[in-house]
């Protein structure tokens, strides 16, 4: 395939990396986070052949504005030490392997990932976003597809714009307005009290946009709906870098070997 032709490979790093730490066993020198986040990067790498690869990574214990909207977003998440130790190693190891890499204090991974998708976008291009976030859904679009994992088995689920409407009973950009209304237990989010999904799907059909729904409700419950609506939406105004290259498993086969990983970085000299 022409790499012009070819989608860009965005990807939620932190997500991918706690799916592998979670996902093979736990060794002595605590590197298997990092085992199964190449192995399994390289394995969809080689599915879906992107042109290249973009890797966003949250700053674990700094605050971003979603915290200074809402204190309690996200809060009471513990990780243990080892992940978060293998998190801190991974930007550079993907580094090394010529992605793109996003990590910026203040945002999270899912500003990053959409800074890249839309950049990628608006060049004429195509991306991927692989995560298991919903949140990722805003972005969808006849240029963004989300590839997701699913239980029992090693394919990924493609989730286009008809998909989202399925799986939500929204638009894509209606996924924040949706969020503000039902909430997200997940990121401390309460939502409307007595709305569940169906429900805000139903009241967005109705109205169109959050702003609508809540014109008639009284200023202060109005506008702390609309402030959800705001720690929802990603905001991809965060500069990014986007690879201009296709990955350099030579390079990055070194630098898993410098650190141990000789079998890993033989599987991944051999891409």
């Amino acid at each position: 395939m022409d790499s012009e032709l070819r989608p860009l490979l965005v990807i939620d790093g932190d997500n991918l990396a706690h799916r592998a730490y979670h996902s093979y066993p736990k060794n002595e020198s605590e590197t298997n986070a990092i085992i199964g986040f190449f192995g399994m990067l390289g394995r969809i790498y080689n599915e879906e052949q992107p042109r290249g690869v973009y890797v966003a990574f949250d700053t674990l214990g700094v605050d971003t504005y979603r915290n200074q909207l809402w204190p309690p977003y996200q809060g009471g998440r513990v990780f243990d030490h080892s992940i978060v130790e293998q998190l801190g190693r991974l930007p550079s190891l993907c580094r090394a392997f010529a992605f793109g890499v996003g990590k910026e204090a203040g945002y999270e991974a899912d500003d990053l990932m959409a800074a890249a998708a839309l950049g990628e976008a608006e060049a004429g291009g195509k991306a991927l976003l692989l995560t298991a976030d919903r949140d990722s859904y805003q972005l969808v679009s006849e240029s963004i597809t989300v590839i997701s994992p699913q239980r029992g088995t090693r394919e990924l689920a493609r989730i286009g714009p008809r998909q989202v409407v399925e799986r939500m009973g929204v638009l894509p950009e209606q996924v924040p307005d949706f969020k503000a209304l039902a909430g997200d237990a997940s990121d401390k989010i309460p939502g409307v009290r007595g709305c569940g999904p169906k429900s805000a799907a139903a009241m967005l059909l109705k109205h169109g946009t959050l702003d609508r729904v809540v014109a008639e409700w009284t200023p202060d419950r109005a506008k702390q709906i609309l402030m959800f609506r705001e720690v929802a939406r990603m905001r991809p105004e965060v500069p990014v870098e986007l690879p201009s290259s296709p990955p350099d498993w030579a390079a990055g086969a070194d630098a898993l070997a410098a650190i141990g990983l000789t079998d890993l970085a033989t599987r991944m000299r051999g891409m």
